[in-house]
């Protein structure tokens, strides 16, 4: 068990440190000068070049990508130059509406689409099947953005009956964390109902059967126990997405998170700000897959077994 999560932490910290090496050279090599964006077309070449030399992109970009990394390990990623705060101040002020947007899409996606899955794998190739394969593929094809304007327009501007973005209360909950949950509640759909099927005429569930169990007692205890092993992978996994995915519906909500920070520090070049978001979303991702591989090889010894 050692060895296994050994290697999982050293894949992990590799991953991260390949996610943070990106997100240098992207900023770096995209067009436009950093400083005349900041200062503006007034400024004059002296202050773009004082602005250049504090910002140290006057220097060599091996010279940059070490002390960027240096700044990396001491999470010190300086200033924004738009909003004047601490870099990582800001993104970890925003981080708590990310996670509540985020575990309320998850927990949504739970709690309606692992019974999808279930019924669709008991009724398979009956109309209940049918209704609910379409709908997880309708889901899963869905872009977010699309699905969060179109929410907007029919229940927000149509309807009237719920706020169409920002935060406050419950309400406001609402529309964002469906239109992130739809795709991962269409793959876990899928999921359960794959993963239930192959378990579900294996020897132990037909043996429990002939033990005069009821269907509900064996689907419970015994199918969908050993169909779950999958699931939580894809769970983890998700979970991970739904943090990145919210870049998106927090643009089109308005919702005050660290995706839109992302957004709007992109589009001002702010650097720090954009490190710091980018390191806090990948760690989070990263995190969230080391707990996944070693909760696998818990669930399942012969994944901590193997080479």
């Amino acid at each position: 068990m050692t060895s296994f999560l050994a290697r999982c932490v050293a894949f992990s910290a590799f991953v991260l440190w390949g996610a943070v090496s990106i997100v240098f050279l992207v900023l770096r090599l995209v067009p436009g000068d950093p400083a005349s964006l900041i200062l503006g077309p007034d400024a004059t070449a002296a202050e773009v070049l004082a602005l250049q030399q504090q910002m140290g992109l006057d220097e060599p970009l091996a010279a940059q990508y070490l002390r960027y990394l240096g700044d990396v390990v001491h999470l010190d990623f300086g200033d924004s130059y738009r909003l004047g705060q601490d870099a990582m101040g800001l993104v970890l002020e925003r981080l708590p509406a990310t996670v509540e947007l985020a575990t309320t899409a998850m927990v949504l996606s739970l709690v309606v689409g692992l019974p999808l899955g279930v019924l669709a794998a008991l009724k398979v190739n009956r109309p209940a099947d049918r209704v609910v394969s379409v709908f997880s593929l309708l889901a899963q094809s869905t872009p977010s953005f699309w699905l969060g304007i179109v929410l907007i327009l029919v229940f927000a501007r149509g309807l009237n009956v719920l706020p169409s973005g920002g935060t406050g209360s419950p309400a406001h909950m609402v529309l964002p964390a469906v239109t992130l949950a739809l795709p991962f509640l269409a793959i876990l759909v899928r999921m359960t109902r794959s993963g239930l099927l192959e378990v579900i005429h294996e020897g132990y569930v037909q043996t429990a059967r002939s033990r005069g169990f009821t269907e509900r007692v064996v689907v419970a205890r015994h199918a969908i126990r050993n169909a779950l092993i999958p699931i939580v992978t894809i769970v983890g996994l998700q979970f991970g997405q739904l943090l990145g995915g919210t870049v998106i519906v927090e643009t089109v909500f308005a919702w005050p998170g660290v995706g839109r920070l992302l957004i709007d520090s992109i589009s001002y070049r702010d650097y720090g700000v954009v490190q710091a978001s980018i390191l806090l979303i990948a760690a989070g991702f990263v995190l969230i897959n080391l707990v996944v591989d070693v909760l696998y090889g818990v669930l399942d010894p012969r994944v901590r077994l193997a080479d």
